[in-house]
């Protein structure tokens, strides 16, 4: 059998922290082709070009300075040139361009070509939700996983110990990128509910940029783990709403539910910057240019999709914290405001609250539902079975008790 080809598509800091790995395995496997090449968005850097940089001194100096790329990975400018020939792709895009880059990549794609996607996003379709992973699929036609995790880029380039998760439908692809991409110091697990593991990648940055808002505000860990909490809530109830397949608790304990959302509100980029937009008056987009090198944000970005979903779905009350990133980023909220949400969030709500933000509610609507107006019927709604009131059944296990006072 011939060694499989890997190409990685992107190579900002998370896409070449990744190529330092791949290109390190591949080489060392009999199971892969040695050269793995990598797109590049081509930029010039004091006047020479990035790919030339990255293929003469193997370092992206723009976006993973200081890391030096194992010399059998090659940087390809043209899309289609880089795609050429792989039968495996790894994708590390901002995922607002993977519908465009998957179009130009469709004509060169040989049948039996598998895909793992690292994007953490999601888009709005015409029935609600769609995953990146479903984009990929539907305009490639390849079988697609997805890797999330609790991996800040530099960190794993710095070989710092930590854990990932593959979520892979198909058992034999999940083995093939597990030997493709772990290291002593990179360690994967593998659970089949791709689509919990996606979504998870995808919300938490949300909940970060809160995290970063808190931080910006002044608030101390107190506020912060009640974010995290909170954040977690509307992270599990929107993904059993959302999600076509079963939606395991168990999936949240893996790396890329809870230890992904404390990593990225403690230590990513979207609570950086959110930060920095609470201390000043400058919008999202100047600090991404400042403190990014003009990469994008994928938090404002998911929450101006969810925030699309939720409304559709006449359901924006019920997700405050995700309501209010995305109505402070792009709206003009007040950041201050997002404290007020949290302060009046459903799950605290025992009586009606006095100030009007997008989880409130009147007298009226809370009465007989211990503060969680609406969460059980819609529960019930979904389910045959009874359940207890306050502890809705929703798409998990039988008689999984998944998310209290959220719609199941």
């Amino acid at each position: 059998m011939p060694a499989k080809k890997v190409c990685i598509v992107g190579s900002g800091n998370w896409g070449s922290a990744i190529a330092k790995i791949v290109g390190h395995n591949a080489k060392g496997s009999n199971r892969f082709d040695p050269i793995v090449n990598m797109w590049v968005f081509e930029e010039m850097i004091d006047g020479k070009k990035l790919t030339e940089i990255i293929n003469t001194e193997h370092e992206n100096v723009k976006y993973l300075p200081g890391h030096k790329l194992p010399k059998n990975v090659v940087a390809v400018p043209e899309i289609t040139e880089a795609v050429k020939g792989a039968s495996i792709l790894i994708f590390v895009i901002p995922h607002q361009f993977i519908g465009r880059l998957c179009d130009q990549m469709k004509p060169h794609i040989t049948q039996g070509t598998i895909g793992i996607s690292l994007i953490k996003g999601i888009d709005e379709g015409p029935e609600g939700l769609k995953l990146i992973s479903d984009i990929i699929r539907e305009k490639l036609e390849i079988e697609v996983s997805v890797l999330m995790g609790a991996n800040i880029a530099n960190e794993v380039a710095d070989e710092k110990f930590c854990e990932t998760t593959i979520g892979a439908k198909n058992e034999a692809n999940g083995h093939i990128f597990k030997e493709l991409l772990q290291t002593p110091n990179f360690r994967i697990t593998v659970v089949q509910e791709s689509d919990t593991v996606e979504l998870c990648g995808a919300l938490k940055n949300i909940v970060a940029v809160g995290a970063g808002f808190c931080d910006g505000l002044g608030f101390g860990d107190n506020t912060k783990a009640a974010v995290i909490r909170l954040g977690l809530m509307e992270m599990i109830a929107f993904t059993k709403l959302f999600c076509k397949g079963q939606v395991s608790s168990v999936t949240f304990l893996e790396s890329c539910g809870v230890a992904d959302l404390i990593t990225t509100c403690y230590g990513g980029r979207n609570r950086k910057v959110a930060e920095a937009f609470a201390k000043t008056s400058k919008s999202i987009e100047e600090l991404e240019a400042e403190m990014l090198n003009g990469q994008k944000l994928q938090g404002p970005q998911t929450s101006a999709e969810v925030f699309k979903i939720l409304k559709k779905r006449d359901m924006i009350s019920k997700f405050p914290l995700f309501a209010s990133v995305y109505q402070i980023c792009f709206e003009g909220k007040a950041v201050q405001e997002f404290i007020t949400c949290l302060q009046n969030h459903p799950e605290h709500m025992l009586t009606a609250p006095q100030t009007g933000c997008p989880g409130s509610h009147t007298s009226q609507d809370i009465k007989g539902h211990n503060g969680r107006q609406g969460a059980t019927e819609m529960a019930e709604a979904q389910v045959e079975a009874p359940c207890p009131p306050q502890f809705p059944v929703g798409h998990g296990a039988p008689g999984e008790v998944l998310c209290r006072g959220f719609p199941q």
